[in-house]
């Protein structure tokens, strides 16, 4: 009985561990500022664990109802006014711009940000093309980019999203 206490307990530490290891990881942060004329702004999360990064995003300001693109673009530049200085998407890997869940396409390439009634976003995503951690795929120092239009996934390089309307810079947390 009292080897198989010891066992249990073990084993049950062994998992508490791996979960705490699976949810910690490399962290970066962006706080998303409203460009010249708009309203939205937000924060995003970008956690790295077991070969993907957990994305999370909450945004405000945003046309009621809409929907956003959004996308990690490659310059960490914010001062433009317009989103522009951020540059285009990030494409490390020279990929065409598509659906986030397609294998081949862009690292910048995103969900997209579905407003409530409010105006109000949030997403929590899996993306396993990005990196938090140092190396060619990885978004720290990049730009972030709230786009006023939804993304069509097809349009080449853009996804045909619009102005930009929120803009922040990935960094190291």
């Amino acid at each position: 009985m009292t080897r198989r206490v010891i066992a249990l307990t073990a084993a049950g530490t062994l998992a508490a561990a791996g979960v705490a290891w699976a949810q910690s990881g490399a962290k970066a942060t962006a706080q998303l500022q409203p460009t010249k004329g708009s309203t939205a702004n937000g924060t995003a999360t970008f956690t790295e664990r077991t070969g993907k990064v957990l994305v999370e995003v909450k945004v405000s300001g945003l046309a009621p109802g809409a929907e956003h693109g959004f996308h990690v673009h490659e310059k960490g530049d914010c001062s433009s006014g317009d989103g522009m200085s951020a540059g285009g998407h990030f494409n490390p890997l020279n990929k065409p711009h598509a659906h986030f869940t397609t294998t081949d396409r862009h690292a910048g390439d995103m969900p997209a940000l579905r407003a409530d009634a409010s105006g109000n976003a949030s997403v929590a995503v899996e993306l396993d093309v990005i990196t938090v951690t140092d190396g060619p795929t990885s978004v720290v120092g990049r730009g972030l980019i709230v786009h006023a239009q939804p993304d069509d996934y097809k349009t080449q390089p853009t996804g045909n999203a619009g102005a930009r309307i929120a803009c922040g810079v990935i960094q190291q947390a």
